[in-house]
């Protein structure tokens, strides 16, 4: 083996920097975006600890790889700034269930519909099930009447995403938010 060949894994969110960037020749770009060329790893070093920065390989798969002058500390905490502004503006959206009995009476039907609209005006998306107990299972068309009633109650603030479908004992359907305009 006569080369010295440094295996750097695919998924490594470090970038190299200084020292650890063993390149022959490098594309150096400087601390204000201007491109210097094409030169040697210890020049661009050089260069950048006279301008008391850090020279940070930014694309390695280029040919020859491309540097840059940076403040890398301070790149990392910009990155780390953004990821956690991007964590803190994402909504998990989560499943919530509605359980509906074949019998259900007004009343409950009617408190089953406001459950769901909060789940929704929440943002969540819900999923209504109906189970069917013995003799029920003999009757799914009134599952389906029933489910059918359910969308209609809820369609100024959902929209049916799965309609109702038999599964086994049970009878599913999705509801979501509606879309904004």
């Amino acid at each position: 083996m006569t080369g010295f060949v440094e295996v750097f894994p695919i998924a490594k969110k470090e970038m190299q920097i200084n020292e650890q960037i063993r390149d022959n020749e490098v594309r150096l770009i400087g601390a204000d975006g201007a491109q210097l060329g094409v030169m040697s790893a210890q020049d661009a070093q050089r260069m950048a600890d006279e301008a008391g920065l850090d020279l940070v390989k930014i694309a390695p798969t280029a040919v020859p790889p491309v540097c840059r002058i940076m403040d890398y500390g301070k790149y990392r905490f910009e990155q780390a700034k953004k990821e956690k502004e991007a964590r803190k503006n994402q909504h998990v959206v989560d499943i919530k269930e509605v359980r509906l009995g074949l019998n259900t009476d007004v009343g409950d039907f009617n408190t089953k519909v406001s459950q769901a609209k909060r789940f929704v005006e929440h943002g969540d998306k819900v999923k209504v099930n109906i189970r069917f107990r013995g003799r029920e299972m003999g009757h799914p068309e009134k599952g389906l009447e029933s489910m059918k009633r359910f969308a209609e109650a809820c369609a100024e603030f959902a929209v049916v995403e799965k309609p109702a479908k038999l599964e086994g004992r049970n009878m599913l359907m999705f509801l979501a938010p509606r879309p904004a305009k």
